[in-house]
């Protein structure tokens, strides 16, 4: 019963978010609360930190409730480790991802995911990752307001 209560609030999230903020070009001959998007459709922006781009497909992650964005990040960038408030998923859906979990970055715990590939992070366990020879894309889906804690806060991007 839970779970459909969860589904049915996270649906009516979806639609009022949409029918107020939609995404992408108007989509007047769709019924109310559907969305179809194409990836040159998508409307990128500037991420939280710098060199990220995201693409919001449903809600804010910034905001209460449930969310879906596009995230791109170049090659050969790192993140040093960090968590996050709420449980993510991850889709891989361009480039080769790499992923470990600890308080300490160690290369040798990465796992590549190529495109394709899924994965989660529980809510406030600290992980990095890491991009090599080609930008990577992953849709993360959560529960917002999501936020994120560096293990060294001096490891924390900044804006310049």
């Amino acid at each position: 019963m839970k779970l459909l209560v969860l589904a049915s609030v996270s649906a009516a999230a979806a639609a009022v978010l949409f029918l107020t903020h939609p995404p992408v070009a108007a989509q007047a001959e769709l019924p109310s609360g559907a969305l179809r998007i194409t990836p040159d459709e998508l409307r990128w922006g500037p991420g939280r930190v710098p060199g990220h781009d995201i693409a919001a497909l449903i809600g804010a992650s910034n905001k209460p409730g449930a969310y879906v964005e596009r995230v791109r990040f170049p090659a050969q960038i790192t993140s040093k480790p960090h968590s996050h408030p709420e449980d993510r998923s991850y889709t891989v859906m361009a480039g080769t991802w790499y992923v470990g979990f600890g308080d300490t970055l160690d290369m040798t715990r990465l796992k590549a995911l190529p495109p394709g590939s899924f994965y989660t992070e529980p809510a406030n366990v600290p992980h990095y990752w890491v991009t090599k020879d080609e930008a990577v894309v992953v849709q993360v889906s959560g529960t917002g307001p999501s936020g994120t804690r560096f293990v060294d806060a001096a490891q924390a991007p900044r804006r310049p």
